[in-house]
This record gives C-alpha cells, sequence and structure tokens, in this order.
C-alpha cells in the first residue's frame, strides 16, 4: 500500500534555493515520489512512498524555519501514483499573482468539515468553488458558485466582475486541500468582506470524515496524481486523463467519436493541429512500448 500525503504550509524561508537539494536528495534516497514547490512563502506538495518513508520526509519538512506546525492529509493508492520526484523553485506556492497577499497576516475563518454542511445550508451564504474549471467539472458542493477560471490567476479578475451579486452575504470558499483559500480569503478580506470562510483541510477531509449518506458533495474531487480523482472515503476515483489536453475523462467519454487514445478527447479534439496530433500519437506508441518492456513511463495528469 502506497502512503499519499499531501500538504502545504506558509512560512517565510530566507533562502528557500537552499532548501530544494536537501529535500530531492532525502526523497530519492527513501523512494519518496510526488512534487514539493518551495518558495520564499512556504511549502506546497503531494509526494508518495511507503509509511516510513512518508514519516521521514514529513519530520524532515517540519523541521524547516516555521514548519514546526505543518499539517498534512493522507490517502492511499494501490500502485505508486508519481512517476518521479520533482522539488521546485517557484516565486509562489501557489499562484495567485498578487504580491500583497499575505495569508500569515490574516485568513477567513477556518471551518472543520463536520460543521460545513450547516454553513453552506444556511440562506445568507454563498459557497464559492476557488478551483479551476477541469476540476470543477468531475464535482462540487451543492449549489457551489463555479466561477470557470483556467487558473487560480484569474480569481481576482473574476472577484471584481461578480462581486455585486454577493453583496450582503456570508462567503464560504473552498478548494482541493485548503491552500488556494488561504490566499483567497486573505484576498477577499482586503476587498473588505468581513464574513468569510474557508473549509479547514478542504474537500480532502471532508471526504475523508464526512460519510456519503450526509454528503453535500456531488461527484468526485479531481486529484494531481495518477489517480486523477477520489471519492469518499478517498478512494480512487473512476476517471482516467486525456494525455492531449491532461483533462480527466470518464469511461462514457472514451466511447466518444472524438476520443482517440493519447491523442485526443471531445474537450480538445479541435484544440490542436494534425502536426500536435503525430507527435501526441508518438508519445503513445513509445508509452505503449515501454509499457510492453515491463516499465513504468511518467506521464503527468496535469492540465497544461
Amino acid at each position: 500500500m502506497i502512503i499519499v500525503a499531501a500538504l502545504y504550509h506558509f512560512s517565510r524561508f530566507p533562502d528557500p534555493a537552499s532548501l530544494r537539494e536537501p529535500l530531492l536528495l532525502l526523497c530519492n534516497q527513501l523512494g519518496i515520489k510526488g512534487s514539493l514547490l518551495i518558495a520564499s512563502e512556504g511549502v506546497n506538495g503531494t509526494v508518495a512512498g511507503s509509511r516510513d518513508a512518508i514519516d521521514q520526509v514529513l519530520i524532515a519538512l517540519r523541521a524547516l524555519p516555521g514548519c514546526s506546525k505543518l499539517v498534512h492529509k493522507e490517502s492511499f493508492a494501490e500502485e505508486m501514483p508519481f512517476g518521479r520526484m520533482k522539488v521546485k523553485l517557484k516565486r509562489e506556492i501557489v499562484t495567485m499573482g498578487l504580491p500583497d497577499i499575505d495569508p500569515l497576516a490574516r485568513v477567513g475563518s477556518y471551518v472543520q468539515a463536520r460543521d460545513w454542511n450547516a454553513l453552506i445550508s444556511q440562506p445568507d451564504v454563498v459557497v464559492i468553488d476557488t478551483r479551476n474549471d477541469y476540476e470543477t467539472e468531475i464535482g462540487s458542493f451543492q449549489g457551489a458558485v463555479d466561477p470557470q477560471t483556467q487558473s487560480f490567476s484569474q480569481f481576482p479578475e473574476w472577484w471584481e466582475h461578480n462581486k455585486d451579486r454577493f453583496a450582503g452575504k456570508r462567503i464560504a470558499m473552498f478548494c482541493t486541500g485548503g491552500i488556494r483559500c488561504e490566499k483567497s480569503t486573505n484576498f477577499l478580506l482586503g476587498e473588505g468582506r468581513n464574513e468569510v470562510f474557508h473549509l479547514q483541510g478542504g474537500i480532502l477531509k471532508y471526504l475523508e470524515e464526512v460519510p456519503a449518506d450526509q454528503s453535500m458533495w456531488d461527484g468526485e474531487c479531481y486529484v494531481f496524481d495518477g489517480r486523477v480523482s477520489v471519492g469518499h472515503g478517498l478512494v480512487p476515483g473512476g476517471y482516467d486523463t486525456c494525455h492531449a489536453c491532461r483533462r480527466p475523462i470518464s469511461a462514457d467519454d472514451k466511447l466518444r467519436p472524438e476520443y482517440e487514445r493519447g491523442a485526443s478527447c471531445h474537450k480538445c479534439h479541435h484544440e490542436y493541429a494534425e502536426a500536435d496530433r503525430t507527435r501526441f500519437r508518438e508519445r503513445q506508441r513509445q508509452i505503449d512500448l515501454a509499457e510492453a518492456r515491463g516499465e513504468k513511463p511518467f506521464v503527468s495528469n496535469r492540465p497544461e
């Protein structure tokens, strides 16, 4: 059984570049795969490995400056959901593109998973999904507003164009693991909205703790690894990835005439030139050859 640990923590790293190589070396030594992002504002990522390996890397992460209270969420996979280990230096650990956003200064009020249903059922509460369109299309909370953004950096502009719709309302926000809401709630507080809430631990915590028969979640939750999606209890879901556009696709989507394994789906059929399709087909051929040799090639499921 593979342990999958999703984590983030905002902290001020004076020299984030100095943290990259030691973390990458440790993860490689432990056989851990996945992705960690490091910036001057903290660390974010998802890693997978054995129980002992995950425990050791969490100890190392909590030893980073200001990270002793780092919280992580665990789920499980039958097979390794990542093809390699990456530790990247970034300007932001989740990109919003606003230099004045500071979750260490203030954020919205945290709401635990067990209390979320009661909050979002109130008539004066507007629920906003801060994730991107390829994530929201396979699942969200009942009645949630979908900004239909293609990247998180588009959220401030969407808010500017839509904020008048929510006058006099309390705002409840959610995302996959909680990190985007740290920034989006800080942003809304800076915009003068005082009653702003967010789901602590994100959708993953909700699906872990709230029984399916009490749930207000519809569909599955997109995750950034080889599982593609998870459902209640964080069990792997029923979606695959179109390896042309990296969007999630269902079994029914694969029956559509636009679908060609590794080359297109109905969502991207008109987005690429034939030269791109030729390249995609060759990539799929190489993947098939690697699998025939008993190798497990790395194929990202993150939309480009």
